[in-house]
């Protein structure tokens, strides 16, 4: 029940609709083929795509830095 609640909370973050702001960059990305699976592995835990789960880790990045100053 926990992974299905988990699921459906994820996918209803992902529908939210985005602000004209937020347009999205396309950028290159190389990662070495054991980062991808990791990432890969890590993405499917969390039904994300592996671009979503790259974006979300990113911005939780971010999220980390910002406080930190």
């Amino acid at each position: 029940m926990e992974v299905l609640a988990t699921h459906e909370l994820r996918q209803t973050q992902k529908s939210r609709p985005m602000a004209a702001s937020e347009k999205k960059k396309q950028i290159p990305l190389r990662l070495s083929d054991s980062l991808y699976k990791e990432i890969a592995s890590w993405a499917e835990d969390d039904f994300r795509s592996i671009n979503g789960q790259i974006e979300f880790l990113l911005t939780e990045c971010v999220k980390k830095r910002k406080k930190q100053k």
